[in-house]
């Protein structure tokens, strides 16, 4: 057995070496030997380069990739270049690079890169958020934003958006009656609740159908569904050795991809049984997003059949909708507990505009502009996304003066371009609801769902979402914390940033036993 590993052990290393060979060969191709390229960070290592940098175990002491890589900012500039294994990705964190990126460049960073995580976990990228730039990639965003994500559409889906807010709501005092402590108080999993809400609201829209939302028979289900979409955005956020070092992707080192294949087969699993129930079905009342897609898409030449289309369109609208909302109202409300004059403000606010004689509606928010600031607040120090997405140059490119070759992927670090003291004055790492009360956003400073044609297409969505549940929380209860003590905001790893401790709140009813 130790000959056979000292083999195996010899070729691995001998292809390394070639790799690298390889590597530093085409960097010194002479057909850009005059072109600038962006300066390489310092710190790689031999054969793997950067690639430490950027993996993070859930759970560790291990610094997160949107700080390694800030602090590699401070060192070298708003770009740079790191190597991940055989890999050349370019690093930018400042809002004029982001604006020449997302406009003069678009078209050439609007593709994704082919990753080991996003094949196993996306249909081999039928989920259009993982798709290349091309026409699959056009005619489903299309659908979806035609279909789902329109400013029609959200109008239509406002009473599913309400009545599923103010059930959750009712829930929660219904907790706070049952288990209420001496000082009138009982203490909630903020985390859950957002996450049931956020869940049952977009199952709804896409499915048709309910799901948890605290309801004690639910209550497995509610837990395996956001259990499988965090091991999701976790897993997809994850750099395998086979994405920086392709030959040894067989080796599947750390067990990831094994990982990855189960967490597809569970979300399968989920959407699998509704979208064969729907084949062949004429329904009469209001379509849900599942039945539009399995009508529109019928006949349709497209790569992947309909069946897997409709499904892995299901997966990342359901994915996407609840752990980004989750993600951003869990970062909101612990703010606002650390910062307890902000969130006296907030309140103070909804009583002028609402008062407690009836509940928040989705038509009061546009009186309520600090509840505004707080939620763009947070998306600026905690994007759900902080890296957001990895893109790939399809073409060269000149960006700040540098020349990026065909093939290199590009990283925006929204944490680092978000904290940039230019367009933030004074300490950017405050939470200071105020900086958006006369803000007008035109340069790129502050891009949260990314930009250009790939930006996040739910946008819109998400915001109607984050306005509504926490105007209906902040309206509803006084938050506290045990003790008064200050929340931990130690945050995780993977492609969304979700708060990596407990957020455990002391809820109180702040209007009449009539309005729940």
């Amino acid at each position: 057995m130790e000959f056979f590993s000292t083999i195996y052990a010899a070729v691995a290393l001998s292809l390394l070496f070639y790799y690298y060979k390889l590597f530093f060969k085409s960097s010194k191709n002479p057909k850009h030997a005059a072109a600038r390229a962006p300066p390489q960070a310092g710190g790689a290592r031999l054969l793997t380069g950067h690639l430490h940098l950027m993996v993070a175990e859930e759970g560790s002491s291990t610094k997160l990739p949107h700080f390694n890589l800030g602090d590699l900012a401070d060192k070298h500039g708003p770009i740079f270049t790191i190597r991940l294994g055989v890999r050349r990705a370019v690093v930018v964190s400042s809002p004029e690079l982001a604006k020449e990126l997302f406009t003069t460049c678009d078209t050439a960073v609007s593709s994704r890169p082919l990753l080991r995580g996003t094949m196993h976990l996306s249909y081999d990228l039928a989920q259009f958020g993982f798709a290349p730039y091309g026409p699959y990639w056009r005619e489903i965003r299309k659908l979806v934003t035609t279909e789902l994500l329109s400013a029609r559409r959200l109008e239509l889906q406002r009473s599913v958006r309400v009545a599923e807010t103010a059930r959750s709501v009712r829930k929660l005092h219904e907790a706070w009656e049952a288990g209420r402590d001496g000082s009138g108080r009982v203490l909630v999993d903020m985390k859950r609740w957002f996450g049931e809400l956020s869940l049952s609201v977009v199952v709804r829209l896409v499915a048709g159908r309910g799901i948890g939302g605290g309801g004690d028979a639910d209550t497995a289900e509610t837990r395996r569904w956001r259990e499988v979409m965090r091991d999701f955005f976790y897993l997809a956020g994850m750099f395998v050795p086979g994405d920086a070092l392709p030959y040894l992707g067989w080796l599947d080192i750390g067990g990831y991809e094994k990982k990855m294949k189960q967490t597809a087969k569970e979300f399968d699993g989920i959407v699998e049984e509704w979208v064969a129930d729907r084949r062949g079905k004429e329904y009469s009342g209001e379509k849900d997003f599942i039945d539009v897609m399995l009508s529109v898409l019928q006949g349709a030449k497209l790569p992947y059949d309909v069946h897997t289309v409709t499904k892995a369109t299901s997966q990342v609208l359901i994915a996407g909708g609840t752990d980004t909302t989750t993600v951003v109202l869990v970062w909101a409300v612990s703010l606002l507990l650390n910062n307890r004059g902000v969130l006296k403000k907030a309140q103070e606010e909804l009583d002028k505009h609402v008062g407690r004689e009836r509940r928040v509606e989705e038509s009061d928010i546009k009186n309520l502009v600090y509840l505004e600031a707080i939620v763009k607040e947070t998306l600026r120090l905690y994007p759900a996304g902080p890296l957001g997405g990895i893109r790939e140059f399809t073409k060269e490119c000149n960006v700040g003066g540098y020349h990026v070759p065909k093939g290199t992927w590009l990283i925006v670090n929204l944490w680092k371009l978000h904290r940039d003291p230019r367009a933030w004055p004074g300490d950017p790492s405050e939470f200071r609801p105020e900086r958006f009360l006369d803000f007008k956003g035109q340069d790129f400073e502050f891009i949260p769902f990314g930009g250009g044609r790939r930006i996040c297409p739910g946008a819109n969505f998400g915001m109607h979402m984050l306005h509504l549940v926490l105007a209906n929380l902040l309206q509803a209860f006084e938050l506290s914390t045990v003790c008064d003590e200050g929340v931990d905001m130690s945050e995780s790893a993977g492609m969304t940033n979700l708060k990596a401790t407990p957020l455990d709140v002391l809820v109180a009813p702040r209007l009449s036993p009539t309005l729940y």
